[in-house]
């Protein structure tokens, strides 16, 4: 019972393995491993000895270090900006309505629903983020994609960026941590690259 496992809706949950001596012999660069999990349907699961599931998959990837502290360092650029975008874009719609900074900390401690809302609202991009999204966003399909060398640049972005769905990929990319990934947009496009 201890070893249950509960997922309500769709989730993927992803950890990182880095190996201190076991790792590929034909390789020189460091390679981590990318474990990775994820459900298509809610699932509960009491007994695990006589568990089984068509909507339960998983698998693995060796994934070279260093091309991962890269991409995370530019997820974490890429959520910098969109908190940027974000904060001009709230600047000017509450400038018609001025509140001060002690009223809008009263209200978020009243409501703290408001910040969640924020982060998964829908940013609206502008052409340099866009373009810079587009660019970690090849990365991220080029890493975990079946067939690499057939994964060609973005030329859209193929899900809703909202300010959760930008931090939840640079939260999969810290080889540090682990994440569990739910939005639905982002969700459906990670299994397409396991395939």
């Amino acid at each position: 019972e201890s070893r249950a496992a509960n997922a309500s809706n769709k989730e993927i949950n992803i950890q990182w393995y880095i190996p201190s001596l076991a790792k590929p012999s034909n390789d020189t660069e460091t390679k981590v491993l990318l474990l990775y999990a994820y459900n298509t349907k809610p699932v509960k699961i009491s007994n695990i000895k006589i568990f089984s599931s068509m909507s339960m998959f998983s698998g693995h990837l060796w994934i070279p270090l260093a091309r991962v502290i890269s991409l995370q360092k530019k997820l974490y650029k890429l959520k910098q900006q969109v908190e940027t975008l974000m904060q001009s874009s709230k600047s000017l719609s509450s400038a018609s309505e001025p509140t001060s900074f002690l009223e809008e900390s009263e209200t978020l401690k009243k409501i703290p629903s408001i910040k969640t809302k924020t982060n998964v609202a829908k940013v609206h991009l502008d052409e340099k983020t866009e373009e810079m999204a587009k660019r970690c966003l090849s990365e991220v399909k080029a890493l975990l994609s079946v067939a690499p060398a057939l994964s060609l640049p973005l030329t859209e972005i193929p899900f809703d960026v909202t300010l959760q769905s930008i931090a939840s990929l640079e939260d999969m990319f810290d080889p540090a941590n682990g994440c569990i990934i739910t939005e639905e947009s982002l969700f459906n496009w990670i299994i397409s690259l396991f395939h």
